[in-house]
């Protein structure tokens, strides 16, 4: 299955900590969609979300992946389907200008005042960097407000896979 990840899951160990058989396949964009930190997670701070605009000139970088269907369920398990994400087919444009279909979530539980964790954004910073996202959509990743995580023990366990 060809899945496209826009956000945390950008990062190889996290999403291989929910999919082990996880292959990168490329980078990609999907278009017409803006990246917004809006989906309400579970902790009640804010999740990525690859919103559709409509607007042409809005674009989200992300990693097209390929993972074992009968590891969906458990990615699905961690995405929180049904509780405030859904899945879409989205047709992703590659580096070398061809496109390919491919699954993602988008929000559907979103609240437009709440911010990511501190880890959440790292999560997706760090798999930004190691796909290689164009400089300044990194650069524009790391603008994106955050609050600090009051819950250490959480922090702790949620970027232990970096070490």
């Amino acid at each position: 299955m060809l899945y496209f990840s826009y956000g945390s899951n950008m990062s190889m160990r996290r999403l291989r900590a929910r999919t082990p058989s996880a292959r990168k396949i490329d980078t990609g964009i999907l278009e017409a969609h803006k990246l917004v930190f809006h989906k309400f997670g579970k902790d009640d701070s804010a999740k990525c979300d690859a919103h559709h605009s409509g607007d042409p000139a809005h674009f989200v970088f992300g990693v097209l992946y390929e993972i074992h269907a009968d590891e969906k369920p458990e990615l699905d398990k961690f995405e929180g389907l049904g509780s405030g994400y859904e899945i879409k087919d989205v047709l992703i444009t590659l580096g070398d200008g061809s496109s390919v279909e491919a699954f993602t979530y988008f929000a559907t539980h979103i609240d437009a005042d709440l911010k990511p964790f501190d880890w959440y954004l790292e999560h997706v910073l760090i798999g930004a960097r190691e796909n290689a996202l164009p400089e300044e959509y990194v650069r524009l990743l790391e603008t994106i407000e955050y609050i600090v995580d009051d819950n250490s023990e959480r922090s702790e366990k949620e970027l232990s896979i970096y070490r």
